[in-house]
């Protein structure tokens, strides 16, 4: 397992992965799986905050599909895939992040969520990537067929390309029931004060920032801004593209984790930023199913406060 980390690690973007503490199987899990589409939802323990434009709830961890999903068809690369998107629903999550700009990964989540019981059970969530009214209008159809859906839980202009255009639109097919929210998103610090400008305004229900406890600018003034202008926060790159788990290398947790559920430095990571109330809902991306149930398990149990959480800085920053 420290070998297949490393492994990870060494892939350029990679939006992040928890640390695997579990030994299921594809087989073995496979038979908890609903057969019947009656099955009820799993009760689980997974915490939910609301969005605040709706009062809808939403699982606090959700999964990132950059590079992770953009696979072929062969059995090798589906079958971890169907297991991870089987284990998120097992534990709870719902949130599915794409885009065109993510390869394959649309249709990937579209052909894979359509084979199980229970499509409709996740929040599916993905992006206008282009310039022109047209054009988006054009992507934004191809990303429904592709992720088979008649309507769109989440659209968000992604990384503010052309959003001014694309907002008109979404506004529009908001009101017309193609799609339910609208966002903007970004990876970068520099976007911070556009995407602090786009909140204040009230033009969107969501914002899809950068946030990690190596990269926290957006603490000073955009999550603050997103928490009093009622406007939901989903969090990318939460592990700064794998860099953290270099800084605990062969490192023991402390043993005061204990108290808040942490068995695992993934979970601390995706603990600190979920210890900000701003923060709805966080999206690290992975392939492996073991991962995913460790990423699941951040949402579990207490949140650290604000004294726990500067304690949990002079960790890392040590």
């Amino acid at each position: 397992m420290r070998e297949s980390r490393r492994k990870w690690l060494r892939m350029a973007g990679l939006t992040g992965i928890g640390i695997a503490g579990y030994g299921l199987t594809f087989s073995q899990s496979r038979e908890n799986r609903p057969i019947s589409k009656k099955s009820n939802i799993p009760k689980t323990n997974l915490k939910e905050r609301q969005i605040p434009s709706s009062g809808e709830n939403l699982p606090v961890v959700g999964l990132g599909t950059w590079i992770t999903f953009d696979v072929g068809s062969a059995a090798k690369d589906r079958d971890p895939l169907r297991e991870v998107l089987g284990q998120m629903y097992q534990k709870g999550g719902k949130v599915i992040d794409s885009s065109p700009m993510y390869g394959k990964s649309e249709s990937v989540v579209g052909e894979l969520s359509q084979e199980m019981e229970y499509p409709d059970h996740f929040f599916y969530a993905t992006k206008v990537w282009t310039s022109g009214r047209e054009a988006g209008i054009r992507q934004m159809r191809e990303s429904l067929q592709k992720m088979n859906r008649k309507r769109m839980d989440l659209m968000q202009v992604h990384n503010l390309v052309d959003y001014k255009t694309h907002l008109k639109t979404l506004e529009a097919w908001k009101k017309e029931g193609h799609i339910r929210y609208i966002g903007v998103t970004h990876y970068t610090a520099s976007s911070h004060p556009q995407l602090e400008q786009i909140v204040t305004a009230n033009l969107v229900d969501f914002i899809q920032v950068n946030y990690s406890m190596v990269d926290r600018n957006a603490e000073k003034r955009l999550l603050p801004a997103a928490k009093d202008h009622g406007v939901a926060v989903i969090i990318n790159r939460p592990y700064s593209q794998g860099s953290l788990f270099g800084k605990v290398k062969n490192k023991q947790l402390p043993e005061w984790c204990e108290e808040f559920g942490i068995q695992s430095w993934g979970q601390f990571f995706l603990k600190y930023l979920l210890g900000n109330e701003a923060v709805t809902c966080v999206i690290p991306g992975t392939s492996n199913p073991r991962h995913l149930v460790d990423n699941m398990g951040a949402g579990v149990g207490k949140m650290p406060d604000e004294v726990t959480r500067k304690k949990m800085l002079k960790i890392i920053e040590a």
